[in-house]
């Protein structure tokens, strides 16, 4: 052998050894797997609530609201306000057509001031009597006139004296049907009970207004509405209804509102289920806001959600419940971007963080996006804003 080729001969062995190492590097690299991208969280501290939610939406009502009809149906005379009036109590809102009642009002007012002229004709007639009987009982005494005519005197003075009586009791009479008029006529005419806002009305002047038969919905004249106290009304499932009690805080989000929630209490449970659907039974709860004055003008009828907290657990070691798998697992990003599943102990839990005893510390991440393709323990991963367009 030449030993003068030996040193070209190892160049070109090592160059040939190179380029199948770069060969073999660039097929692992184009055959590698690829990271899965994933969403992450950072295992942070902070607070965890037990809730319950309404199962529909509830409802923002007004403490007062009254739906008013006339007692008696008849044509509207006189509209003294319009929708959106307020009023004050005690205030004419809405009077039917009642001539015919006043009339009989006026009547039985003559008939009063008749009634009392007779009883001072007749009580005058009776004190003349008693008087004559007096005198007749005092003649008598002096045997200066007959038995027989004393006793007519007295009885004539009893009798005056029983129509006084009668004539007086025609006053009362003929005063208790004026009393009795204008009942009739009070129920062709509508006041307001309270102070509020004229929410609707039914009706216009010269159209029949028709009150409401027990058993039929007829739609009420005049609706009216006390804006100054609201309340929120929500039905909650049957189930949760031994947890909740009056007093308990709570938060109401509005849909009037988007992205906003204000603090609250719960103002009353109903006694009682309600069994609007045959498959839902719910309860219904009454709650106030803190600050009414933080939301605004309410209207009465916006639609809200109330969340009752329970229990509130405050500075602890929390986990998102997106990322729970069945059985209290997690997967958990290692330093490496290899995905460990690790067991938790869960505490307090609601839709958006569950509490962790044991398990995490804060710092670590986990996976949210569980719903991906191959996310799962072994598998190399990066996080969506660390994946480039290729290797996506």
């Amino acid at each position: 052998m030449n030993t003068s080729n030996f040193p070209v001969l190892m160049r070109r062995l090592l160059i040939a050894l190179v380029l199948l190492g770069l060969i073999a590097a660039g097929w692992w690299w184009t055959t590698r797997p690829k990271p899965i991208a994933v969403v992450v969280k950072e295992i942070d501290r902070g607070k965890v609530e037990s809730t319950i939610a309404n199962t529909r939406a509830g409802t923002v009502e007004a403490c007062l609201r009254t739906r008013l009809s006339p007692i008696l149906g008849g044509r509207i005379e006189i509209l003294a306000v319009k929708e959106g009036d307020k009023v004050r109590k005690g205030q004419l809102l809405m009077k039917l057509w009642n001539d015919d009642q006043q009339a009989q009002s006026a009547l039985a007012l003559a008939q009063v001031e008749t009634a009392r002229r007779h009883v001072g004709e007749a009580c005058t007639l009776a004190a003349n009597a008693e008087r004559e009987a007096q005198r007749q009982t005092a003649l008598f005494a002096q045997h200066f006139v007959s038995g027989s005519r004393e006793e007519t005197a007295r009885t004539e003075a009893q009798a005056r004296r029983a129509a006084c009586e009668a004539a007086r009791a025609d006053v009362k009479q003929t005063e208790a049907r004026v009393k009795v008029t204008r009942v009739e006529q009070g129920r062709t005419v509508l006041y307001a009970p309270f102070d509020g806002t004229v929410a609707k009305i039914v009706g216009e002047v010269g159209e029949y207004s028709t009150p409401s038969p027990p058993g039929v919905p007829t739609p009420p004249a005049i609706d009216l509405i006390d804006e100054s106290c609201l309340y929120i009304k929500a039905p909650m499932d049957e189930v949760d209804a031994p947890k909740i009690q009056a007093g308990q805080p709570v938060r109401i989000r509005l849909d009037a509102l988007p992205k906003q929630s204000f603090p609250g209490r719960v103002k009353r449970v109903a006694p009682y289920v309600s069994a609007v659907e045959k498959q839902s039974r719910t309860v219904d709860i009454e709650a106030t806001l803190d600050r009414p004055e933080a939301a605004g003008r309410l209207l009465v009828g916006y639609s809200a959600d109330v969340e009752v907290i329970l229990v509130v657990h405050d500075n602890v070691v929390r986990v998102p419940t997106s990322a729970l798998l069945e059985g209290g697992r997690v997967l958990v990003i290692q330093a490496d971007g290899v995905v460990a599943e690790r067991n938790i102990k869960a505490g307090l839990s609601n839709w958006e963080y569950t509490e962790v005893v044991e398990g995490l510390t804060a710092g670590e991440r986990v996976v949210t996006s569980l719903e991906r393709d191959g996310v799962k323990a072994g598998a190399h991963v990066v996080t969506d804003d660390k994946v480039t367009p290729a290797a996506k």
